[in-house]
């Protein structure tokens, strides 16, 4: 009996148990309507923009703009000066005296330095002589022959060239003599002395060097492929690293003929004003030659060009359902200089090209744009 009033007071708390089951069930089959309302909204979202889960990248972007462009051919130079002689003997003789001392300036034809003469001057007097009996041998010979007849024509042209080897040997040895003084063949600084006094000079021997920096050159060597492209007159823009905040404008004055073997070069020369001679031999110089200008032409950054399996391409932001995504476009590339390029094919005036972030995005990726589009325009050929 109690067994079967346990059983009879179990069952109303079973039924309740069905009964809160399927009402929970009902509630929930009720909800559902609502609860397709808000996938929808999200898929509505979705669809006008990133999702709340999508991974958005930020980056820069730049508007195209067609420009001018200019490419440069960047060497590494070195100053020379414009004058640098060394002067020689022309005459063997010991040094007597200098009359110009080092570092002093020296014009053209000034003299530098005086060989003992003796024997040369002894010489001089005696061809003087010699010339001036000569002459009047020949003056008394010419009007024996021309006004009395008297002698024979060889007689008279045998003193005529007499005279005359005379003549010449005293002018060669008076150009000897003038040698003994050594002078400076162009103006400059007499920078250094080879000899000493009381040192022997013999013909050709070295005795002082004379620099001229009040103009200067920068040679320099440009890779052959740029034959074509650089010609005399052409604009270049020297500058130094010791002193970077100075530059230097001239043009190409000389462009060699011929090619060197060992590194595929061939020279070139810029001449250069320098009044302050802050310009000084053997300096290293940075050497940028323009070699072309081109007019009205697309001009982005090189590092947005990035290599692809067909090429070049560049990613470009474009606007979709309320976004932005990044547009991957094949370009084809142009001239280049330093960190400019030319794109020739494939973007537009007004197309926002991805200059930051551009290796972090794939085509269709969204992005977000973080910094003023209107500020980052591309310009012409940098150095």
């Amino acid at each position: 009996m109690q067994r079967e009033f346990m059983m009879r007071r179990s069952a109303p708390a079973r039924l309740r148990g069905v009964v809160g089951s399927a009402a929970l069930t009902v509630l929930a089959f009720g909800c559902s309507p609502a609860g397709g309302e808000t996938d929808a909204a999200t898929a509505e979202r979705t669809a006008q923009g990133p999702g709340v889960n999508a991974r958005v990248i930020n980056v820069e972007v730049m508007p195209v703009v067609h420009t001018e462009f200019a490419g440069y051919i960047r060497v590494t130079g070195e100053v020379e000066a414009y004058n640098d002689v060394t002067v020689a003997a022309e005459e063997s003789g010991r040094i007597e005296r200098f009359l110009a001392r080092k570092g002093q300036w020296l014009k053209a034809g000034q003299p530098i330095a005086r060989l003992e003469a003796e024997l040369l001057t002894a010489q001089v007097e005696e061809a003087r002589a010699g010339a001036a009996w000569a002459k009047v041998d020949y003056e008394r010979q010419q009007r024996l022959w021309e006004e009395d007849s008297i002698g024979t024509e060889l007689a008279y042209l045998q003193k005529r060239y007499a005279w005359q080897i005379a003549e010449a040997r005293l002018a060669q040895l008076a150009a000897r003599l003038d040698h003994t003084v050594i002078s400076a063949p162009v103006s400059g600084v007499f920078d250094e002395k080879y000899l000493d006094v009381g040192e022997m000079a013999a013909p050709g021997a070295r005795v002082a060097r004379i620099v001229s920096t009040a103009r200067v050159k920068i040679t320099a060597g440009v890779p052959e492929r740029y034959a074509q492209s650089v010609q005399p007159g052409d604009s270049a823009r020297v500058t130094f690293d010791i002193f970077p905040e100075h530059a230097f404008m001239g043009q190409i004055s000389f462009v060699g003929s011929s090619v060197n073997e060992a590194n595929r070069t061939f020279p070139v020369e810029i001449v250069l004003a320098n009044p302050r001679g802050v310009m000084k031999p053997a300096m290293v110089a940075n050497v940028e030659v323009q070699h072309e200008r081109l007019l009205d032409v697309i001009v982005v950054p090189q590092q947005v060009a990035l290599r692809s399996a067909d090429g070049y391409k560049v990613f470009v932001a474009t606007e979709r359902d309320g976004g932005m995504v990044a547009k991957a476009r094949p370009v084809v590339l142009g001239a280049a200089s330093g960190n400019s390029v030319v794109i020739t094919q494939g973007l537009e005036e007004g197309d926002l090209v991805v200059t930051v972030g551009q290796q972090l995005v794939d085509d269709e990726s969204w992005i977000r744009v973080v910094n003023d589009a209107g500020s980052g325009a591309g310009t012409g050929g940098s150095r």
